[in-house]
């Protein structure tokens, strides 16, 4: 039955989550059960193609890319697929109409992580839209299921904490980018001149994208609303951290966060959770 084939894809999506990230797996375990299996399946997606990009070094990442690619846009056109995670996800579209044109600009963010690219302004905002802001965006079609009115109002929201996570994202894998992988994002940064003022500036381009996206957190639908509260909390902590560090710091260690600190600090959120939202 294909049924037990959709269950068993479904799995893989949720291994691949629990396996590459604990934030987002306590994260997804606070969503209703409703809509955690899709959630999966969009970051069990999203995951194979950062993979590609980032770790597969020593084949040609080029040809994998464009062979996923290509798998992603059949599977959606047949409906099914012998890969787990792309039949999860190519479900999870179908069910949800998640807007195609969102996962052609996913793709084409994974595309520029493998060319050597001097960032600007507007190269950074295209990066940041498809690597971060329409994952996001994806996931709120799930969140709403389907309403386009909700979508439409919380979909700036949704986009502005998709940006902040990929910013927090770059200063803490800010040594990890340039020394293995030759990059940084960051526009028109000579990184010889990464200084505690450059990274203070970054920072109050964060803490206002983390102000704008709890006021729409707190508009979400039930179902998902303490599950992105948790994710929240857990990049704004992780944004405390490194706040506290130096630039010099930044760029020669990965600030990380406990699992146990995860744990805590899930537990402490459903607390601040019910006083501040109910």
């Amino acid at each position: 039955m294909k049924k037990l084939y959709d269950e068993l894809c479904y799995k893989v999506s949720k291994q691949t989550t629990q396996q590459y990230s604990t934030s987002f797996s306590l994260g997804i375990l606070a969503l209703s059960s409703s809509i955690r299996n899709p959630i999966y399946a969009i970051y069990g997606y999203v995951r194979l193609a950062d993979e590609i990009v980032d770790s597969f070094h020593d084949y040609n990442k080029e040809k994998l890319l464009l062979k996923f690619k290509e798998e992603t846009f059949q599977a959606l056109e047949d409906h099914i697929s012998l890969n787990p995670v792309l039949q999860s996800f190519q479900e999870t579209v179908h069910k949800y109409d998640i807007d195609r044109q969102l996962i052609i600009q996913f793709l084409k963010s994974m595309e520029m992580d493998l060319q050597k690219i001097d960032y600007n302004s507007d190269l950074y905002k295209e990066y940041i839209l498809g690597s971060a802001e329409v994952v996001g965006l994806m996931c709120l079609q799930i969140f709403v299921n389907g309403d386009k009115k909700q979508y439409e109002a919380l979909k700036p929201a949704a986009m502005i904490l998709g940006s902040a996570f990929q910013k927090v994202n770059f200063l803490r894998d800010m040594k990890d980018d340039y020394y293995t992988l030759g990059r940084s994002y960051f526009p028109n940064l000579d990184m010889s001149s990464f200084d505690n003022n450059v990274k203070l500036s970054i920072e109050k381009e964060i803490e206002e994208e983390f102000r704008q996206a709890l006021i729409g957190i707190k508009k979400l639908p039930a179902s998902s609303r303490f599950g992105v509260y948790l994710a929240y909390k857990y990049y704004v902590s992780l944004f405390k951290k490194i706040k506290r560090k130096s630039a010099d710091k930044i760029l020669n260690e990965r600030i990380r966060i406990s699992n146990g600190a995860k744990l805590s600090l899930m537990m402490s959120c459903y607390v601040q959770y019910k006083t501040s939202f109910l």
